[in-house]
């Protein structure tokens, strides 16, 4: 039976990294996410991760490295320990939406440097705008629905 589950979960993991790299984020460190998120501890060090996935350090290295810039991952170091660990962020979905919140702003910044270089009376310039103005609107919206979502799943 234990062999029936484990198998489910690598099903799981390479499911959800798909969804994760059809949204764009890159196939290894969709998988390295996906991994430690099916664990019940929320943790792996990269040694086990490249264990559970049967894949290389380097991938591990490239994946965490990039996992952790995006700030899905958490890196950290047991006390007394010389390996890193890395962990799920404790709230990841909340954490990494804020973070969007920047680059929400940097794209409302942009769309509107277009639509002004442009100009409204051009169709070009209209649709910049019309971007600008969804991202702003994106950008208003995000900080509320994080705070209701934090609200909503507890502390």
């Amino acid at each position: 039976m234990p062999d029936d589950r484990e198998d489910a979960v690598r099903r799981y993991v390479e499911r959800f990294a798909a969804l994760l790299s059809d949204s764009g984020i890159p196939r290894m460190p969709a998988r390295v996410f996906s991994r430690i998120l099916a664990e019940d501890s929320g943790q792996l060090t990269a040694g086990e991760i490249a264990e559970r996935l049967d894949v290389s350090p380097a991938a591990v290295s490239g994946a965490v490295r990039y996992l952790t810039h995006v700030g899905m991952l958490v890196r950290t170091r047991v006390p007394g320990a010389r390996v890193d660990v890395y962990r799920v962020h404790d709230d990841v979905w909340g954490e990494m939406y804020t973070q969007q919140a920047t680059l929400l702003r940097r794209w409302v910044e942009a769309a509107d440097e277009g639509a002004t270089a442009l100009g409204l009376d051009r169709p070009a310039g209209r649709r910049l705008a019309e971007t600008r103005d969804f991202f702003a609107f994106m950008h208003a919206e995000l900080p509320g629905l994080i705070r209701r979502w934090r609200e909503r799943s507890g502390p």
